[in-house]
């Protein structure tokens, strides 16, 4: 059995689509590409699709990921190419690797992300980062399925800044617009209870009662292990890379076309 790691994004409108409408398209899209998956026992079998940490409803992405399990190889940038064509623009899948390590849940710890807030001076946004990262405590409250709950937003905050606003040539934003809009760069841990960028903004209202006029435009630009010692967040595929890269060669061709040929057990 092969497993496929794939990074994917939520770009667009399509940063409101669910966790489970894109399960649905992506169930779609592997039928659509005739990926060969394996399936889970039972009266009611899935395909083996393992989702890690999705970003909210209404969120953008740059940095999601899963893992899929095949019953025959296949070349990851081939079937990265097939999924593509077969998902709507916005959720793109925009890398494959072979899974060649363990723990991929496990190194995603923390999550870099931007939010932009139209119609907010810079100066004010800086201001109540600035005010956020001083404070010992934020408390701010979210309603869940057990009623309002009250908890701390800034114990799980690495850091919070402005940043440059993006030039002319940058890569398109989630939410373009020609108008100027502050830009804060938020690094959070990944703990429990989650706290979320829309936790973080209840926490600056709190703070220095910052309250943009329309709602932020939220990206998450990266997901990962967070380095203790450099401040950033690193790339979870990157052990799966360099295993791949480091591993020999298989005798006769590559270790994903000797799998595709073997015999399958039990097979006439």
């Amino acid at each position: 059995m092969q497993r496929i790691r794939l990074r994917y994004t939520k770009r667009g409108r399509l940063r409101f689509t669910s966790h489970r409408d894109f399960q649905r398209a992506f169930e779609r899209a592997l039928r659509r590409a005739e990926v060969p998956m394996a399936y889970s026992a039972g009266f009611t079998p899935h395909p083996k699709v393992s989702y890690a940490n999705a970003a909210p409803t209404g969120t953008g992405s740059e940095a999601e990921y899963l893992e899929i399990a095949l019953t025959e190889a296949r070349d990851p940038d081939t079937l990265r190419e097939l999924l593509d064509e077969s998902l709507p623009t916005g959720l793109d899948i925009i890398e494959a690797v072979e899974s060649r390590t363990s723990g991929l849940a496990d190194r995603l710890t923390a999550s870099v992300w931007e939010l932009r807030l139209s119609g907010v001076d810079a100066a004010e946004a800086k201001a109540a980062a600035d005010a956020f990262v001083a404070a010992e405590a934020v408390e701010v409250q979210r309603r869940t399925k057990n009623g309002m709950r009250t908890f701390d937003a800034r114990e799980a905050v690495v850091s919070l800044e402005a940043a440059e606003a993006p030039q002319a040539n940058d890569a398109p934003a989630d939410r373009p617009t020609d108008k100027a809009c502050a830009i804060l760069r938020l690094v959070v841990r990944h703990v429990t209870p989650a706290v979320r960028p829309d936790d973080v903004l209840s926490g600056l209202r709190a703070v220095a009662d910052l309250a943009p006029p329309v709602p932020a435009a939220v990206t998450r630009l990266a997901q990962g292990l967070f380095d203790e010692e450099t401040g950033t967040v690193t790339d979870p595929l990157a052990p799966d890379r360099e295993a791949v890269e480091a591993a020999p060669p298989a005798s006769g061709g590559s270790a994903a076309a000797a799998a595709a040929t073997a015999p399958v057990p039990g097979s006439a």
